[in-house]
């Protein structure tokens, strides 16, 4: 299956066929055991309780004064010389940079990693208004090279090893087949240079937008986002409107929580932190700057008093780390632009929960999600919540099933609901459960695929120590 049929609403069938590859659970094992142990190196001289804790509280403060906080950061960015655009959705926010690229004549983009931009489909978007885009992000190079999208929000090519990269770079630049990697970052990066000094355009995404100094703080590894934002002639930033924070001293903690929980890292090689143009005085730089605010359904989920946790997030990809599914199945397996655990919150809330019905079942609600989240967002709380969602507006949870069938298993968990809130129907039932046991069906779809059937005891626990407690005995 190639990754341009993925979709979340067939998740199951998606998964199933990345359990049956060996190549892709041997790339995602090695590479998520690596993160986990580097995380929890990164964390062991530090009080990570009392981080996550700070770093939960500057987000929650930033949320709850997210509409003046983006004015704040309007009024600042425009002082700087910083233009601000506003897009209510993705379309909104294509042609914004569309028109933006062609009121400048601009033929070429070079692009630093995004997910906001992945999530708009932007590079399809300039494509076919005639303006080549060109990712600069190792990992989103390689997989532009390839025609994929990324399989995690960090390490996009996290599902390739040196083996496939070493296929791709040949077959698609046509240098010499080698698996040293040096030689193939440096045959990479010796391509992308020149591209850089050809772009007319760089577009980046932003980490954190600081509304006191209308900075945009840009964190990588590579060097290819200060390229990016520094060679071109016109710079375009674009991010989600949950990114913004009050204060820059509410950055070095977010940076801290963000480089650990992310790769391991101390720091990363690079913290790009810009808050305007080139100066008069200045040699080198982009003579333009332009910030994109995208909403594209975030104001909607803002509403929600529980769901607006979501936006605290800074992907940092631990959740997708940790996840017993998501390091198993991959991030294709998704079929959205945002995989794992918080993807399974955040995409329904995009897209729809029609269309994203199985994620919020994609997940054995082991907490490893909310235990590792650098911001604390209940993610298993929100999973829950949104099953209830599912189940409620008919659609159920079992994977693949007909209406009929989800209809049935929506009809037997809202009799089990009233049963558990009316004690004495519920007394009533489970007395009767351990007489007519003998009338349990042995098979209960695909729960029973790889289990036996649970049949109730013959007596409760209440039965019997009211027998025992009476002189006679509990068998």
């Amino acid at each position: 299956m190639s990754v341009e049929t993925y979709t979340p609403q067939r998740f199951h069938e998606q998964a199933h066929d990345a359990l049956g590859n060996a190549q892709i659970r041997d790339n995602f094992r090695s590479a998520m055991d690596g993160l986990m142990a580097k995380r929890q190196e990164s964390f062991a001289q530090w009080d990570l309780p009392r981080l996550r804790e700070l770093g939960a509280s500057i987000r929650q403060r930033a949320l709850a004064s997210l509409p003046d906080l983006l004015e704040q950061l309007e009024t600042r960015c425009e002082a700087n010389g910083i233009h601000v655009h506003w897009a209510e959705d993705s379309e909104q926010a294509c042609r914004l940079i569309r028109e933006l690229c062609q009121s400048r004549n601009a033929q070429s983009v070079i692009k630093g990693k995004s997910m906001v931009s992945e999530e708009m489909h932007l590079n399809e978007h300039l494509e076919e208004a005639g303006i080549s885009s060109l990712e600069s992000d190792l990992g989103e190079y390689l997989l532009q090279l390839n025609e994929q999208t990324p399989s995690h929000i960090i390490m996009p090519a996290i599902h390739l090893n040196a083996d496939q990269i070493a296929d791709i770079l040949h077959d698609k630049t046509g240098i010499e087949r080698t698996e040293d990697v040096d030689l193939m970052t440096g045959a990479a990066r010796q391509q992308l240079r020149e591209r850089f000094m050809q772009a007319d355009v760089g577009i980046s995404g932003v980490n954190f937008a600081v509304a006191e100094t209308g900075t945009l703080c840009l964190v990588e590894n590579e060097g290819n986002g200060r390229m990016t934002t520094g060679v071109p002639p016109v710079h375009i930033a674009v991010t989600g409107i949950e990114k913004v924070v009050e204060q820059l001293r509410d950055v070095p903690p977010l940076y801290a929580l963000l480089t650990r929980s992310a790769t391991g890292q101390q720091a990363t090689t690079y913290l790009n932190m810009i808050s305007g143009p080139r100066g008069d005085a200045e040699h080198d730089g982009p003579s333009e700057v332009h910030l994109v605010l995208v909403d594209n359904g975030r104001s909607t989920i803002y509403q929600d008093d529980q769901l607006v946790d979501t936006l605290r997030c800074i992907r940092c990809g631990a959740c997708m780390n940790h996840c017993p599914v998501y390091t198993r199945v991959g991030g294709h397996s998704y079929g959205t632009t945002y995989p794992g655990p918080i993807g399974s919150i955040l995409m329904p809330h995009l897209q729809g929960l029609e269309a994203t019905r199985e994620l919020p079942s994609a997940s054995s609600l082991c907490g490893a999600c909310g235990e590792v989240c650098p911001v604390k967002i209940p993610i298993p709380d929100l999973l829950v919540r949104l099953r209830q969602e599912a189940v409620g507006e008919g659609r159920g949870n079992v994977a693949g099933a007909g209406v009929k069938r989800r209809r049935s298993e929506v009809a037997a968990w809202k009799g089990w609901q009233w049963l558990a809130t009316h004690p004495a129907a519920w007394r009533g039932a489970t007395a009767l459960a351990g007489p007519l046991r003998g009338l349990t069906p042995s098979r209960l779809g695909p729960w029973t695929e790889h289990r036996s059937a649970p049949k109730p005891a013959p007596r409760t626990l209440h039965a019997m120590l009211k027998r025992r407690h009476r002189g006679g005995t509990s068998s």
